[in-house]
């Protein structure tokens, strides 16, 4: 259990205003408040709700120099469901915390860094909810992102393990991710870039997986599309995500998705949507799947559908893949069935519009 308590320093005023919480955009704004907690001499200790606000960094701080640094996403989403209202008292929902702190778990052990209990992951926010609950959009489709991070405070200069560290976390009222929002996107392949290859970095939520994307998506949208759809470091054949997303693709009666092989971020949404589609009797099928197999199927007119997922975007639909100059489109570019199924399954169960029989939700009493 998290014992040590969470000393509370309230922010004298609230910079929160209708208009932000009527059009957030995704991860400009932040809201009053965040939570803090220090790993010194073997522990983690000093956990603390205080305003939000600039920290103090040493020019010579390790994850400046060696990028040692993990952090997660996850949302948070003002209830509308009928058990809450007739309650008579507020509820937020929290999207299945556990498979993200999980995932926390896993990128720690890759960078080294001390594992966070599940009760210090969980108090730290469930109180930053709490204390900030005026910032969880009452909107449709708009939600409370809620970023917990670990970073290397360590005073060196030398490539070794940090022997100190500080978790935080913030917290932003977000909108859609993607500006297509439900609208299809467009991809292209990864092209000569390269994003992970086995034995890397791939599978955990480091800084350094997003820093290497930067400049093919900046390329990408330069020539109008939406994102990146990598393909693997070695063979530069088999489809493994999207930057911000996992991959899913509709071929005959079958959803298939590529296998966590050590090289693709395991996504919670991901794994909702296999469960999901199980519990529907869709024959799911995780494993290697090449952009050529793909752009076969589209010419045969087996390939019915194409989405990413991600917690981002819940479920964003692939209207067009673009791949060594020859492009494919999906579903005539439009949102198909099954994605549409998922999304509102899945957005559902989050707001408690609909029940939750996987025990996904993580009610928190505001």
């Amino acid at each position: 259990m998290f014992k040590t308590g969470i000393e509370i320093t309230k922010s004298p005023k609230t910079r929160l205003n209708a208009a932000i919480l009527e059009n957030p955009g995704f991860g400009v704004y932040f809201s009053d408040h965040m939570f803090s907690m220090e790993y010194v001499s073997g522990a983690w200790q000093n956990a603390r709700i205080m305003p939000f606000g600039s920290i103090e960094v040493s020019p010579a701080m390790a994850v400046l120099h060696y990028g040692q640094a993990v952090f997660e996403g996850l949302k948070a989403f003002r209830s509308d469901g009928a058990e809450e209202a007739g309650a008579g008292g507020g509820a937020v929902n929290i999207f299945r915390p556990e498979k993200y702190h999980a995932r926390l778990l896993r990128s720690c052990e890759r960078l080294c860094i001390p594992p966070v209990s599940y009760d210090a992951f969980m108090a730290g926010i469930t109180e930053l909810v709490r204390i900030d609950k005026a910032w969880v959009p009452e909107k449709k489709g708009h939600s409370l992102y809620i970023r917990p991070f670990i970073l290397a405070t360590d005073e060196f200069l030398g490539v070794r393990v940090s022997e100190t560290y500080r978790f935080l976390i913030i917290a932003s009222p977000v909108g859609a991710y993607y500006k297509e929002g439900m609208n299809p996107v467009r991809l292209t392949t990864s092209g000569k870039y390269v994003r992970a290859a086995k034995g890397g970095l791939g599978e955990a939520k480091t800084p350094a997986n997003y820093a290497a994307s930067l400049l093919p998506a900046e390329e990408a949208k330069k020539k109008g599309f939406t994102q990146v759809l990598w393909l693997d470091g070695v063979e530069r054949r088999y489809i493994e995500e999207v930057g911000t997303m996992n991959m899913f693709f509709v071929i005959g009666d079958e959803l298939i998705t590529p296998a966590l092989d050590g090289t693709i971020l395991g996504g919670v949404t991901r794994a909702s949507v296999l469960e999901l589609a199980k519990d529907w009797g869709v024959k799911t099928v995780e494993r290697r799947i090449g952009i050529d197999e793909v752009f076969e199927a589209a010419g045969k007119g087996t390939l019915k559908e194409a989405f990413g997922t991600g917690t981002a975007a819940v479920i964003s639909s692939v209207g067009s893949i673009s791949h060594e100059g020859r492009e494919i489109k999906i579903n005539d570019g439009k949102t198909g069935e099954l994605s549409r199924k998922l999304f509102d399954a899945i957005t559902g169960i989050q707001c408690g519009a609909e029940p939750d029989h996987r025990g996904w939700r993580h009610k928190v009493k505001v």
